[in-house]
């Protein structure tokens, strides 16, 4: 059946590895993700921690889906779709870790360049994007997609709470970015097609404007939106 705006092609159960998923985003992500019924392993530089997550997370499931966990090589080796989770400082070392595991594979990369201790402060990374410099590192052979920057892990296992965050997208392959846009939908948040990669820059850079406005209004979840589209078109 052909695609409908606002219809993505995202398998009923893929399986999905979340690198850095013992962190906050991480954890979250994949949460939601288990709650849909996608196989989803945690990956981590200590298996241990990665087992100790997996089981927190399987306990808040309470067995409406699962998650395991591993090293980052078992979760990337399994992982039809790999998902970068961990800090800025450890990006290009994570990515490298795994990179003859990611062939043909969909990248999707949460990172954002954020320099502490002002976090609260854009400062990109020359060139513009931190996610663009790891697409130039991993080469064509990886499709790499920018998501997810700006969602607050705050209220990711809260399914009481409504995320009022709008995911922006941005691939140089429509295909992949479209596939992302579905897992987004999954994960319960609305997503947009953002342009080419070149363009998460300024999903980067929002974060750090997210964080001041946390800060300054004593909130812990800002987030963005995205106003005059119809709805029936998102995507």
């Amino acid at each position: 059946m052909p695609q409908q705006p606002g219809d993505f092609f995202v398998p009923n159960r893929t399986i999905i590895g979340v690198l850095g998923g013992t962190g906050q985003e991480g954890s979250g992500l994949a949460f939601r993700w288990a709650l849909k019924g996608h196989e989803v392993i945690i990956g981590s530089r200590s298996v241990d921690k990665a087992a100790a997550a997996a089981q927190a997370l399987n306990r808040l499931l309470a067995g409406r889906g699962s998650v395991r966990g591993g090293s980052h090589r078992d979760a990337a080796q399994a992982a039809s779709i790999v998902v970068l989770t961990v800090p800025y400082a450890a990006q290009a070392a994570t990515a490298e870790a795994v990179r003859d595991l990611l062939a043909g594979k969909i990248l999707i990369d949460v990172t954002v360049p954020l320099m502490p201790p002002k976090v609260d402060r854009v400062q990109l990374p020359e060139g513009g994007s931190a996610v663009v410099a790891l697409q130039r590192r991993l080469g064509a052979g990886v499709k790499v997609v920018s998501a997810f920057q700006n969602v607050s892990a705050t209220h990711l296992k809260d399914l009481s709470h409504e995320i009022e965050c709008d995911v922006l997208i941005c691939g140089d392959d429509p295909a992949s970015r479209e596939t992302v846009a579905g897992l987004a939908r999954d994960a319960g948040l609305r997503a947009w097609h953002a342009g080419p990669l070149a363009n998460s820059a300024a999903a980067e850079a929002l974060t750090s404007v997210l964080i001041a406005i946390n800060k300054r209004y004593k909130v812990a979840g800002a987030g963005i939106r995205i106003t005059g589209l119809p709805v029936r078109d998102e995507g």
